[in-house]
């Protein structure tokens, strides 16, 4: 952490094209609306022979598909998911290109960013490219199933970043005006859970602030481009978390043996973006970076550790225990909302909320919530 010095670049921005190929290339006619773990394996690990893993290697797709038609609800449930990872791409490429790696000199939020781990460009995009794959892949499946893939090029009419660094095409997401919710953070350090019904405060406030320099001058002001850099940090945890959320819920819906496979598979790599971005934004609001504040609007970003809640302790970066399927039952470790009823309406109210989408039109959010709709009408016996 802190001010180590940034490896040599492996994912760079530039390798991040900014053109639209995680899309389908037409609109359908209708358009509804850290780590190596191994060790910890131990004798298990063990058992795990090059023969059986070969095994599983015949056992795996030759990449000739065919055949085998998706249910109406295993489709919505790819469309929906297909939809919000095309968003995601969207915003972390526009993170990757002023705070990820890059050749040549840095930026002074690529720097502060580092402030917050060493690591943090090229996490940023290594995660970005993770997204992009998602988009690809569960499109290319969707159309390789015979069903309609997502397309949202025509909603890609928001304005880029001003600032040096930042490519000059049409978007689908803003960061410049985000209304963060942090309440992921007290969240995961509860005992209780909002399946149900629990609600948490916020960790700090973060209202109507950008989460990337907008344009130059925001890289003038040390402290001003450092709490530019924290907004950014607990945004990606907020993100990175209700995709935790939705695939595990999503994973409920699943009737298709190989859509399910496809579900927990990338909500794993979720999962894993969460639990680092939770360690990052942590990192901003403890020493020596914390407490600091933004000379231009006030912001101020105190040392949680300070304030003895162990809600806000930083190091805590795991689910604490807490209630599951029932109350009467022992608390356990889990991801946290996973009731899938309402499960993609929530997320796209959430993304709403945070102000992603301030500039789209009404047909954005008219296409957004037909998918939602059709993916929480999603049953995994129907």
């Amino acid at each position: 952490m802190g001010n180590e010095k940034t490896p040599s670049p492996v994912l760079t921005s530039e390798t991040i094209q900014p053109t639209v190929r995680d899309e389908a290339p037409t609109q359908p006619a209708r358009v509804t609306p850290r780590r190596s773990f191994l060790k910890g394996l131990g004798m298990a690990g063990a058992t795990l022979t090059a023969g059986a893993l070969m095994a599983g290697k015949s056992r795996a797709d030759d990449g000739k598909r065919g055949g085998g038609k998706l249910s109406k609800g295993d489709i919505a449930i790819l469309r929906f998911l297909a939809a919000a990872e095309i968003i995601e791409s969207d915003l972390w490429r526009q993170y990757a290109e002023l705070g990820g790696v890059t050749s040549g000199d840095q930026n002074a939020y690529q720097l502060a960013l580092q402030q917050l781990d060493g690591d943090g460009s090229q996490y940023i995009s290594s995660n970005t490219l993770d997204e992009i794959s998602h988009s690809l892949f569960l499109n290319a499946y969707l159309e390789s199933k015979g069903a309609p893939p997502v397309n949202l090029n025509k909603f890609r009419t928001l304005p880029s970043s001003q600032a040096m660094g930042a490519k000059q095409i049409g978007r689908l997401t803003n960061l410049t005006q985000l209304t963060v919710d942090t309440s992921f953070y007290t969240r995961y350090r509860s005992r209780t859970n909002p399946d149900f019904g629990a609600n948490f405060p916020q960790a700090i406030k973060l209202v109507d602030l950008p989460a990337i320099p907008r344009d130059n001058s925001d890289f003038a002001n040390k402290d001003h481009v450092q709490a530019i850099a924290n907004t950014a940090a607990f945004h990606f945890a907020f993100i990175e978390q209700g995709g935790s959320s939705l695939y595990s819920a999503m994973a409920q819906k699943a009737r298709d043996a190989e859509v399910l496979r496809i579900v927990i598979s990338i909500g794993g790599d979720e999962v894993a973006h969460f639990l680092e971005w939770v360690d990052f934004a942590g990192n901003g609001v403890q020493g020596p970076i914390a407490p600091f504040t933004d000379p231009t609007n006030g912001l101020t970003f105190p040392d949680f550790n300070a304030t003895g809640r162990s809600a806000l302790q930083t190091n805590l970066i795991f689910p604490v225990p807490c209630e599951f399927i029932s109350p009467s039952l022992p608390h356990c470790a889990v991801i946290r909302p996973t009731e899938p009823d309402g499960i993609a309406a929530g997320a796209v109210k959430a993304f709403t909320d945070d102000g992603l989408f301030i500039g789209q039109p009404v047909e954005f959010f008219d296409t957004l919530a037909a998918l939602a709709e059709a993916a929480d009408e999603a049953k995994r016996d129907s």
